[in-house]
């Protein structure tokens, strides 16, 4: 009877124990179930995002190309064009119109005319070297005319 009480104690235990495991087993595999729904959610919007980016990136570099073309254009047509060595002074004043301050046209190519320089070249997508080469004058040079024309 000791024998046979101890052998039902000891199934009666383990039937708890292992039932505590199911129960815990179930918990750990929702919590997975939700984790993967969650990696999966955040994969889409991840996608989502670099799919916004590649077409910010494409429309910068058409506005780009299009300030370059126009640029071109208006050099083709006859009319003020920009040359291939601007004055700093109207560099200046270009930078200026297009909104980016390098204080009072002086003629100066001093550190904050080329620092503008680059802050114009990284926001129209060129290379940023701080130098004024023909494509950067190309698409720096219709804010001069906008100056001349008033």
């Amino acid at each position: 009877m000791k024998r046979r009480l101890a052998i039902l104690s000891v199934v009666g235990v383990s039937a708890v124990f292992l039932s505590g495991c199911a129960t815990t087993n179930k918990k750990v595999s929702q919590e997975n179930d939700n984790l993967k729904i969650q990696i999966q959610n955040l994969q889409t919007q991840l996608q989502q995002k670099e799919t916004e980016a590649d077409s910010l990136r494409q429309a910068l570099s058409n506005t780009t190309e299009e300030k370059y073309a126009a640029a071109k254009l208006s050099r083709t047509q006859g009319q003020e064009a920009a040359t291939d060595h601007p004055k700093v002074k109207d560099v200046q004043i270009a930078l200026k119109n297009a909104g980016f301050d390098p204080g009072t046209p002086d003629g100066k190519m001093g550190r904050k005319t080329r620092q503008m320089i680059k802050d114009f070249q990284k926001a129209n997508g060129l290379d940023a070297d701080g130098k004024i080469g023909k494509k950067t004058w190309a698409v720096l040079s219709p804010y001069l005319e906008k100056t001349e024309a008033k």
